[in-house]
Protein backbone atom coordinates (compact mmCIF):
# COMPACT_ATOMS: atom_id res chain seq x y z
CA UNK A 1 0.00 0.00 0.00
CA UNK A 2 1.28 3.45 -0.90
CA UNK A 3 0.40 6.12 1.65
CA UNK A 4 -0.16 9.72 0.67
CA UNK A 5 1.42 12.55 2.60
CA UNK A 6 0.68 12.27 6.31
CA UNK A 7 -0.57 8.69 6.27
CA UNK A 8 0.32 5.91 8.70
CA UNK A 9 4.07 6.12 8.32
CA UNK A 10 6.94 5.63 10.75
CA UNK A 11 10.71 5.44 10.80
CA UNK A 12 12.35 2.45 12.50
CA UNK A 13 15.99 1.48 13.16
CA UNK A 14 15.17 -2.25 13.20
CA UNK A 15 17.70 -2.83 10.40
CA UNK A 16 20.49 -2.37 12.99
CA UNK A 17 20.61 -5.25 15.44
CA UNK A 18 22.16 -5.03 18.91
CA UNK A 19 22.48 -8.30 20.83
CA UNK A 20 22.56 -7.63 24.56
CA UNK A 21 23.85 -10.17 27.09
CA UNK A 22 21.35 -12.80 28.19
CA UNK A 23 19.29 -11.45 31.08
CA UNK A 24 20.04 -7.79 30.38
CA UNK A 25 17.25 -5.67 31.84
CA UNK A 26 16.70 -3.49 28.78
CA UNK A 27 13.81 -4.86 26.64
CA UNK A 28 15.37 -4.45 23.19
CA UNK A 29 12.70 -6.76 21.75
CA UNK A 30 10.01 -4.10 22.13
CA UNK A 31 11.22 -2.19 19.09
CA UNK A 32 10.97 -5.04 16.60
CA UNK A 33 7.68 -6.26 18.06
CA UNK A 34 6.07 -2.86 17.78
CA UNK A 35 7.35 -2.37 14.24
CA UNK A 36 6.05 -5.79 13.20
CA UNK A 37 2.65 -5.16 14.78
CA UNK A 38 2.22 -1.77 13.10
CA UNK A 39 3.28 -3.24 9.78
CA UNK A 40 0.56 -5.90 10.12
CA UNK A 41 -1.88 -3.09 10.87
CA UNK A 42 -1.08 -1.39 7.58
CA UNK A 43 1.60 1.11 8.51
CA UNK A 44 4.34 1.95 6.05
CA UNK A 45 7.72 1.63 7.78
CA UNK A 46 10.90 3.27 6.56
CA UNK A 47 14.47 2.78 7.74
CA UNK A 48 15.69 5.42 10.15
CA UNK A 49 18.54 7.23 8.40
CA UNK A 50 21.89 7.66 10.11
CA UNK A 51 22.48 11.06 11.65
CA UNK A 52 25.69 12.82 10.65
CA UNK A 53 28.53 13.13 13.13
CA UNK A 54 28.49 16.86 12.38
CA UNK A 55 24.91 17.07 13.69
CA UNK A 56 25.93 15.12 16.79
CA UNK A 57 28.87 17.48 17.30
CA UNK A 58 26.46 20.42 17.50
CA UNK A 59 25.18 18.90 20.77
CA UNK A 60 27.80 16.53 22.18
CA UNK A 61 31.41 17.10 23.18
CA UNK A 62 34.11 15.98 20.75
CA UNK A 63 35.90 13.80 23.31
CA UNK A 64 32.72 11.94 24.17
CA UNK A 65 31.82 11.39 20.51
CA UNK A 66 35.31 10.10 19.81
CA UNK A 67 35.12 7.63 22.70
CA UNK A 68 31.72 6.37 21.52
CA UNK A 69 32.76 6.07 17.88
CA UNK A 70 35.97 4.19 18.71
CA UNK A 71 34.25 1.98 21.33
CA UNK A 72 36.66 3.23 23.99
CA UNK A 73 34.48 4.50 26.82
CA UNK A 74 36.04 3.78 30.18
CA UNK A 75 34.44 1.29 32.55
CA UNK A 76 32.71 3.96 34.63
CA UNK A 77 31.18 5.60 31.56
CA UNK A 78 30.00 2.22 30.29
CA UNK A 79 28.33 1.41 33.62
CA UNK A 80 26.62 4.80 33.67
CA UNK A 81 25.35 4.19 30.14
CA UNK A 82 23.90 0.81 31.07
CA UNK A 83 24.81 -0.91 27.80
CA UNK A 84 27.95 -2.87 26.91
CA UNK A 85 29.63 -0.79 24.21
CA UNK A 86 30.01 -2.26 20.73
CA UNK A 87 30.20 -1.17 17.11
CA UNK A 88 26.62 -2.37 16.67
CA UNK A 89 25.49 -0.08 19.51
CA UNK A 90 27.20 2.86 17.78
CA UNK A 91 25.42 2.10 14.50
CA UNK A 92 22.10 1.67 16.29
CA UNK A 93 22.51 4.94 18.21
CA UNK A 94 23.36 6.85 15.03
CA UNK A 95 20.26 5.41 13.31
CA UNK A 96 18.08 5.96 16.37
CA UNK A 97 19.07 9.61 16.49
CA UNK A 98 18.71 10.01 12.75
CA UNK A 99 15.20 8.60 12.93
CA UNK A 100 14.08 11.35 15.27
CA UNK A 101 15.64 14.00 13.02
CA UNK A 102 13.77 12.43 10.09
CA UNK A 103 10.51 12.30 12.08
CA UNK A 104 10.77 16.00 12.92
CA UNK A 105 11.53 16.82 9.28
CA UNK A 106 8.50 14.82 8.20
CA UNK A 107 6.33 16.56 10.78
CA UNK A 108 7.42 19.94 9.46
CA UNK A 109 6.43 18.89 5.96
CA UNK A 110 3.40 16.69 6.60
CA UNK A 111 2.22 17.65 10.09
CA UNK A 112 3.09 14.37 11.84
CA UNK A 113 6.29 12.35 12.07
CA UNK A 114 6.70 9.09 13.97
CA UNK A 115 9.89 7.37 15.08
CA UNK A 116 9.66 3.90 16.61
CA UNK A 117 12.72 4.50 18.78
CA UNK A 118 14.51 7.49 20.29
CA UNK A 119 13.45 9.65 23.16
CA UNK A 120 16.93 9.18 24.65
CA UNK A 121 16.61 12.05 27.08
CA UNK A 122 19.27 11.04 29.64
CA UNK A 123 22.22 11.79 27.34
CA UNK A 124 24.26 14.89 28.26
CA UNK A 125 26.82 16.77 26.21
CA UNK A 126 29.73 14.79 27.66
CA UNK A 127 28.19 11.47 28.64
CA UNK A 128 25.46 8.93 28.17
CA UNK A 129 23.28 7.69 31.00
CA UNK A 130 20.30 5.43 31.55
CA UNK A 131 20.41 3.54 28.21
CA UNK A 132 20.82 6.82 26.27
CA UNK A 133 23.92 7.28 24.08
CA UNK A 134 22.99 10.47 22.20
CA UNK A 135 20.23 12.98 22.93
CA UNK A 136 18.16 12.58 19.80
CA UNK A 137 15.61 15.20 20.88
CA UNK A 138 18.13 18.02 21.16
CA UNK A 139 20.04 16.87 18.09
CA UNK A 140 16.83 16.98 16.05
CA UNK A 141 15.84 20.41 17.34
CA UNK A 142 19.27 21.86 16.57
CA UNK A 143 19.62 20.14 13.19
CA UNK A 144 16.32 21.60 11.96
CA UNK A 145 16.48 24.99 13.64
CA UNK A 146 16.23 26.93 10.38
CA UNK A 147 12.92 25.19 9.65
CA UNK A 148 11.66 25.09 13.25
CA UNK A 149 13.13 28.07 15.12
CA UNK A 150 11.28 27.30 18.36
CA UNK A 151 10.68 23.75 19.59
CA UNK A 152 8.79 22.51 22.63
CA UNK A 153 9.81 19.13 24.04
CA UNK A 154 6.88 17.44 25.77
CA UNK A 155 8.47 14.67 27.81
CA UNK A 156 5.93 12.32 29.40
CA UNK A 157 8.29 9.46 30.19
CA UNK A 158 8.13 8.42 33.85
CA UNK A 159 11.78 9.46 34.23
CA UNK A 160 12.75 13.10 34.06
CA UNK A 161 14.54 14.16 30.88
CA UNK A 162 17.59 15.37 32.77
CA UNK A 163 19.94 15.39 29.80
CA UNK A 164 17.48 17.26 27.61
CA UNK A 165 16.83 19.86 30.31
CA UNK A 166 20.56 20.37 30.88
CA UNK A 167 21.34 20.75 27.18
CA UNK A 168 18.48 23.20 26.70
CA UNK A 169 19.20 25.28 29.81
CA UNK A 170 20.82 28.15 27.90
CA UNK A 171 18.67 27.82 24.78
CA UNK A 172 15.57 30.07 24.96
CA UNK A 173 14.19 28.54 21.75
CA UNK A 174 14.21 24.98 23.06
CA UNK A 175 11.51 24.72 25.73
CA UNK A 176 11.40 21.66 27.96
CA UNK A 177 8.40 20.24 29.79
CA UNK A 178 8.69 17.06 31.86
CA UNK A 179 6.05 15.10 33.79
CA UNK A 180 7.79 12.40 35.80
CA UNK A 181 7.99 10.42 39.00
CA UNK A 182 9.11 12.54 41.91
CA UNK A 183 10.99 9.69 43.59
CA UNK A 184 12.20 7.93 40.46
CA UNK A 185 15.41 7.97 38.41
CA UNK A 186 17.30 10.24 37.88
CA UNK A 187 17.66 10.97 41.55
CA UNK A 188 19.54 14.21 40.82
CA UNK A 189 17.29 16.01 38.39
CA UNK A 190 18.04 18.89 36.05
CA UNK A 191 15.70 21.87 35.77
CA UNK A 192 13.29 21.91 32.84
CA UNK A 193 11.37 25.02 31.86
CA UNK A 194 8.44 23.30 33.57
CA UNK A 195 8.73 20.19 35.74
CA UNK A 196 5.80 18.28 37.20
CA UNK A 197 7.04 15.74 39.75
CA UNK A 198 4.23 13.29 40.53
CA UNK A 199 3.86 10.80 43.39
CA UNK A 200 4.24 7.04 43.18
CA UNK A 201 1.01 5.24 42.35
CA UNK A 202 -0.70 8.12 40.54
CA UNK A 203 -3.59 6.88 38.38
CA UNK A 204 -5.13 7.92 35.06
CA UNK A 205 -7.29 10.69 36.45
CA UNK A 206 -4.58 12.38 38.50
CA UNK A 207 -2.00 12.16 35.73
CA UNK A 208 -4.28 13.30 32.91
CA UNK A 209 -5.48 16.27 34.93
CA UNK A 210 -1.91 17.59 35.08
CA UNK A 211 -1.19 17.08 31.38
CA UNK A 212 -4.57 18.50 30.32
CA UNK A 213 -3.93 21.66 32.31
CA UNK A 214 -0.35 22.19 31.16
CA UNK A 215 -0.08 21.27 27.49
CA UNK A 216 -2.61 23.69 25.95
CA UNK A 217 -1.23 26.50 28.11
CA UNK A 218 2.36 25.79 27.09
CA UNK A 219 1.44 25.71 23.41
CA UNK A 220 -0.41 29.01 23.72
CA UNK A 221 2.33 30.66 25.77
CA UNK A 222 5.34 29.58 23.71
CA UNK A 223 3.80 29.20 20.21
CA UNK A 224 6.38 26.60 19.14
CA UNK A 225 7.20 25.91 15.51
CA UNK A 226 6.99 22.20 16.34
CA UNK A 227 6.60 19.78 19.23
CA UNK A 228 8.94 16.87 19.95
CA UNK A 229 6.91 14.36 21.96
CA UNK A 230 8.76 11.86 24.16
CA UNK A 231 5.95 9.33 24.62
CA UNK A 232 7.35 6.84 27.12
CA UNK A 233 4.88 4.22 28.38
CA UNK A 234 6.79 3.40 31.56
CA UNK A 235 3.98 5.25 33.34
CA UNK A 236 1.97 2.01 33.11
CA UNK A 237 1.03 0.01 36.18
CA UNK A 238 3.31 -3.01 36.29
CA UNK A 239 6.29 -1.33 34.64
CA UNK A 240 9.47 -2.56 36.32
CA UNK A 241 11.00 0.92 36.59
CA UNK A 242 7.87 3.07 36.67
CA UNK A 243 6.04 3.25 40.02
CA UNK A 244 2.98 4.91 38.46
CA UNK A 245 -0.37 3.21 37.90
CA UNK A 246 -1.74 4.28 34.53
CA UNK A 247 -3.76 1.92 32.36
CA UNK A 248 -3.40 1.45 28.61
CA UNK A 249 -6.61 3.45 28.28
CA UNK A 250 -4.92 6.24 30.23
CA UNK A 251 -1.86 6.22 27.96
CA UNK A 252 -4.10 6.33 24.90
CA UNK A 253 -5.99 9.29 26.39
CA UNK A 254 -2.69 11.03 27.15
CA UNK A 255 -1.44 10.64 23.58
CA UNK A 256 -4.78 11.73 22.15
CA UNK A 257 -4.67 14.81 24.40
CA UNK A 258 -1.20 15.86 23.23
CA UNK A 259 -2.03 15.29 19.57
CA UNK A 260 -5.34 17.10 19.92
CA UNK A 261 -3.77 20.14 21.54
CA UNK A 262 -1.19 20.36 18.72
CA UNK A 263 -3.83 19.75 16.05
CA UNK A 264 -6.04 22.51 17.39
CA UNK A 265 -3.21 24.99 16.83
CA UNK A 266 -1.80 23.48 13.63
CA UNK A 267 1.55 22.69 15.32
CA UNK A 268 3.65 19.91 13.74
CA UNK A 269 4.13 16.92 16.04
CA UNK A 270 7.09 14.53 16.02
CA UNK A 271 6.77 11.36 18.13
CA UNK A 272 9.68 9.48 19.72
CA UNK A 273 9.13 6.19 21.54
CA UNK A 274 10.73 6.73 24.94
CA UNK A 275 10.80 4.19 27.77
CA UNK A 276 8.74 1.13 28.53
CA UNK A 277 9.84 -1.74 30.76
CA UNK A 278 6.69 -3.67 31.59
CA UNK A 279 7.25 -7.21 32.80
CA UNK A 280 5.25 -8.31 29.75
CA UNK A 281 6.81 -6.73 26.65
CA UNK A 282 3.53 -7.18 24.78
CA UNK A 283 1.86 -4.76 27.21
CA UNK A 284 4.46 -2.11 26.34
CA UNK A 285 3.89 -2.75 22.64
CA UNK A 286 0.11 -2.54 22.97
CA UNK A 287 0.30 0.75 24.88
CA UNK A 288 2.43 2.31 22.13
CA UNK A 289 0.20 0.86 19.41
CA UNK A 290 -2.97 2.22 20.98
CA UNK A 291 -1.41 5.63 21.55
CA UNK A 292 -0.13 5.85 17.99
CA UNK A 293 -3.52 4.86 16.59
CA UNK A 294 -5.06 7.69 18.61
CA UNK A 295 -2.48 10.20 17.38
CA UNK A 296 -2.96 9.27 13.72
CA UNK A 297 -6.74 9.38 14.11
CA UNK A 298 -6.57 12.86 15.64
CA UNK A 299 -4.20 14.16 12.98
CA UNK A 300 -5.63 12.46 9.91
CA UNK A 301 -9.15 11.36 10.72
CA UNK A 302 -10.81 8.00 11.56
CA UNK A 303 -9.66 5.06 9.49
CA UNK A 304 -6.44 6.69 8.34
CA UNK A 305 -4.24 3.92 9.74
CA UNK A 306 -5.60 1.35 7.34
CA UNK A 307 -6.82 3.56 4.52
CA UNK A 308 -3.91 6.01 4.28
CA UNK A 309 -6.31 8.92 4.24
CA UNK A 310 -4.89 12.31 3.41
CA UNK A 311 -4.26 14.69 6.31
CA UNK A 312 -7.06 16.97 7.37
CA UNK A 313 -6.29 20.65 6.70
CA UNK A 314 -5.28 22.76 9.66
CA UNK A 315 -4.33 19.91 11.99
CA UNK A 316 -1.03 18.39 13.09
Amino acid sequence: MTYPAGGAHAFTPRHVRVDLPLGHRFPMAKYDRLAARLERDGWHLERSPSVSWEALAAVHDAAYLDAVRTVSLDARAERRLGFPQSHALVQRSVASTGGTVAALARALGQGLGVHLAGGTHHAFADRGEGFCVFNDLVVAARALRTRAPRVLVIDLDVHQGNGTADLAADDPDLITYSVHGERNYPFQKSRSDLDRALPDGIDDDGYLAVVAADVPRLLAEHAPSAVLYQAGVDVLAGDRFGRMALTIDGVEARDRLVAGACAQRGIPLAYALGGGYHRDVDVTVEAHRRGLEAIVEVCHGPGSVVSGAAPMPGVC
